[in-house]
């Protein structure tokens, strides 16, 4: 079993690293986008800089090898993804983040309570890796969320392969951290 989540890890992280995300060549689609392509990029930023504060916790306080290597699977997307977004950002001449005012009708910002990630930084052994694992599932579920607004109004064809992408990764990084729970218990 432990054999087979590893090789799950790894074939998350090639297949995360296969298609990285990457900014249309200048000119082209970049001009090409909508008030949801921005919100989209604007929100995923600042969700994927939470993510990356979680996931780099978990790469010295993680005990288990398999979820060390899912975070930095995570890592190395997610940080792709966020530059892919901010150059997105600024060829629109957009800032990188909305004011706060602008997520109240879409049901906020869709981050990880503040709260939750001191709680994550002061835990270790067994009780880290729960509360990572379920803030990491509901934080990727929010990930979800964003990636299907992009895809139900958004125009630009870079966004939307990206929001198409994280959709169908972060549902596959949820039911493996399901599995870890599963195992934890």
């Amino acid at each position: 079993m432990k054999r087979i989540a590893l090789l799950l890890a790894a074939f998350l992280l090639a297949g995360c690293a296969a298609a990285p995300a990457q900014p249309a060549p200048a000119g082209t689609e970049q001009r090409v986008f909508n008030d949801t392509d921005v919100m989209f990029s604007q929100m995923m930023a600042a969700h994927h800089s939470q993510a990356l504060e979680m996931v780099r916790l978990a790469a010295t306080k993680a005990a288990r090898a398999d979820v060390r290597t899912l975070a930095a699977a995570i890592d190395a997307t997610e940080t792709d993804e966020l530059k892919t977004m901010q150059v997105w950002l600024d060829a629109w001449g957009r800032p990188p983040a909305a004011d706060a005012s602008a997520h109240a009708g879409h049901g906020g910002a869709h981050g990880a309570n503040p709260e939750d990630i001191k709680a994550l930084q002061a835990a270790t052994g067994a009780d880290f890796e729960t509360k990572f694992l379920n803030l990491l599932i509901a934080h990727q579920h929010n990930a979800i969320e964003i990636a299907r607004m992009e895809t139900g109004t958004g125009i630009n064809p870079g966004a939307l392969d990206l929001a198409k992408r994280i959709d169908e990764s972060r549902t596959a990084e949820i039911q493996q951290m399901l599995r870890y729970l599963n195992q934890l218990a």
